[in-house]
């Protein structure tokens, strides 16, 4: 697969899935942590993306 295609799903997945972990402990699905979350969570899936596509 190329490699944009890889970190572009690796960012939009880390992005969801970083935005849904701050429900755990109650906050809002528009919490300031939900935003912080899903920003961590989208380099983490560009990084795991990029490593994924060599």
């Amino acid at each position: 697969m190329d490699s944009k295609k890889m970190i572009w799903i690796g960012m939009s997945v880390g992005g969801v899935v970083g935005s849904f972990i701050p429900e755990i402990w109650g906050a809002g699905e528009f919490s300031f942590a939900s935003i912080i979350f899903s920003a961590v969570g989208g380099f983490v899936g560009i990084w795991l993306g990029f490593k994924l596509s060599q």
